[in-house]
């Protein structure tokens, strides 16, 4: 999630609706019941949430309509109760300032995935070559072997702030002549998809859940001096009453959990598929019965 430190609000919500008629139901005496949910246009946060849309559609009978928003309105959405639930709550740190200027008009409803992580990634291979710590990159020849380079994505992204204003001179980096170059996501995945295949050094900015993960055999590595990222968890939170007036979707929202293997199949399936995006999460849902039936209500 790469620019989770750093939001920006947008003015208005783009709106996706979702029919739940033009899929069939297994209960179709509660094809009138609705999920309205807002989540924020990242990778992990659109492909769980399109998932959640089709488990609801298909196994629940709902009509579900989802909302892109940047996070500051997506809070507002749910504090206001215009929606049902926000997807995508980073917490203790991230989403902290809002939890505090809105706790009290929404409640939280489950916890989605747990420690995600932030920070420099290097290859298995690397890893194993002794290069495990952000300190081991100032060894001379892990150096030579990087051209002194950490690979990284937009230059206004959160990552990227905090890899050139806090990791790179709290490690040494900036003075060893280490410069960390700006590209973007999908040019980050190319160049370390073209090293892999290689067996070449590169060490880039990275943070999970991401594909990236799902590719490649990769590794954090340690911030063995100053710690610069912390682990966060992602919740769902939805507005104040929708316990009282939909229990059975606030159930639901509490128990769906995903692991980073599951939420890694799941982001490469969505990537590779050539379907839209809540198709593909269906065909996902179908090959992942044993993962999205635990998160059904009980009869």
């Amino acid at each position: 999630m790469k620019n989770k430190i750093f939001i920006t609000a947008t003015v208005g919500l783009c709106i996706i609706m979702i029919s739940g008629c033009s899929k069939k139901t297994t209960a179709g005496k509660s094809a009138k019941k609705t999920a309205d949910l807002v989540y924020v246009n990242w990778e992990e946060g659109v492909d769980y949430t399109h998932l959640a849309a089709a488990v609801l559609e298909e196994k629940l009978g709902y009509t579900v309509n989802l909302t892109a928003a940047d996070v500051a309105p997506a809070y507002v959405s749910i504090a206001q109760g215009d929606k049902d639930a926000f997807m995508e709550a980073w917490l203790p740190t991230t989403h902290k300032s809002y939890l505090e200027k809105y706790g009290d008009r929404i409640t939280e409803l489950g916890t989605l995935y747990t420690d995600t992580a932030l920070g420099l990634v290097v290859p298995s291979y690397m890893y194993n070559a002794g290069v495990q710590s952000i300190s081991d990159l100032l060894k001379p020849d892990v150096q030579k072997k990087l051209n002194s380079k950490i690979t990284g994505i937009d230059a206004g992204a959160g990552v990227m702030l905090t890899t050139e204003n806090d990791a790179m001179p709290a490690y040494g980096l900036d003075k060893a002549g280490y410069k960390l170059v700006a590209s973007s996501g999908p040019a980050m995945m190319a160049s370390l998809k073209q090293a892999i295949a290689n067996k070449e050094y590169i060490v880039v900015t990275g943070w999970q859940p991401h594909s990236m993960f799902g590719y490649f055999d990769l590794k954090f590595l340690k911030q063995d001096k100053q710690k610069i990222w912390d682990s966060e968890n992602i919740y769902i939170y939805g507005r104040k009453n929708i316990r009282n007036d939909k229990p059975e979707l606030a159930q639901f929202l509490s128990t769906m959990k995903l692991t980073n293997d599951e939420l890694s199949s799941l982001m490469v399936a969505l990537k590779e598929s050539d379907k839209d995006t809540l198709a593909a999460a269906y065909d996902w849902m179908h090959d992942h019965e044993e993962v999205v039936s635990a998160w059904l209500p009980k009869q």
